[in-house]
């Protein structure tokens, strides 16, 4: 097995940390026969690589043994934004194709039972590669050697690619990006994933606006608005969009 290092897109703040916390938590409580997990969304740039990385990272962080298979055949951004080396890296494609085993694209992380295959060289039929029996047993393969095994999967609402490879899973989560995703859209792309058989676990608010009308920064600054102020430094949202709240400044603004 091959080694690399993933790099850090940046500090999350302390309610971006607990969110992935609570996504590892629930899913935790989804189940023990809940062992293959497909992430997807209905378009692009809804942030469910960055959604499938941290939550594989968290998974393994709570002693669990993960593997993270990027199944984006078609536009995987993983080595790009988080390979330390991009160079000379292959991945599922070419073991779908028979073009290297799986010990070729199988990369260890810098953390603890945290494993990953990228995606690989883009292939000219994506929906053929992972519909196979190769890709079935290659996910039946990791059940038997890993806790979870995490799968970054093209956007339904573009391709039918996740589709088919969720018939192979125990579970699916859908990221949506919060005030860009109509919700008879995001309620087509969940029938998508129930039509191949597979058990829906939820789905990801993503993306949720800052402005101090929003439910969710009252909901938060209600429970949790101690925290700006602590040893846990600024308590709110920022450019990545995961967890809510408000930052001291805010605060002060209230208190007037």
């Amino acid at each position: 097995m091959k080694n690399i290092t993933l790099k850090e897109l940046g500090k999350f703040s302390f309610s971006i940390k607990e969110a992935f916390k609570t996504l590892r938590t629930n899913l935790l409580f989804s189940g023990s026969d809940i062992k293959t997990v497909l992430i997807t969304s209905c378009v692009k740039n809804e942030g469910k690589s960055t959604v499938s990385l941290e939550l594989a990272k968290a998974l393994s962080l709570s002693e669990k043994k993960v593997l993270l298979i990027d199944a984006d055949l078609r536009k995987s951004v993983l080595v790009s934004k988080y390979a330390s080396d991009a160079k000379n890296i292959v991945g599922l494609s070419e073991f779908l194709s028979s073009q290297a085993s799986l010990e070729d694209v199988l990369y260890s992380t810098q953390y603890n039972s945290f494993d990953v295959i990228f995606a690989g060289a883009v292939p000219p039929n994506p929906v053929e590669l992972l519909g196979s029996s190769k890709f079935q047993d290659l996910l039946a393969q990791a059940k038997e050697e890993y806790d979870y095994v995490i799968i970054d999967a093209a956007p339904l609402g573009a391709v039918i690619d996740a589709s088919v490879i969720s018939a192979f899973c125990d579970g699916s989560i859908l990221v949506i990006c919060a005030n860009e995703i109509g919700y008879r859209f995001a309620n087509e792309v969940k029938g998508q994933l129930e039509k191949s058989g597979c058990k829906v676990l939820g789905a990801i608010l993503n993306k949720v606006s800052n402005k101090p009308s929003s439910y969710y920064n009252r909901y938060y600054k209600k429970y949790y608005g101690k925290y700006s102020k602590g040893k846990y430094g600024r308590y709110g949202y920022n450019n990545y969009g995961y967890g809510y709240g408000y930052g001291e400044e805010k605060e002060k603004k209230s208190k007037k």
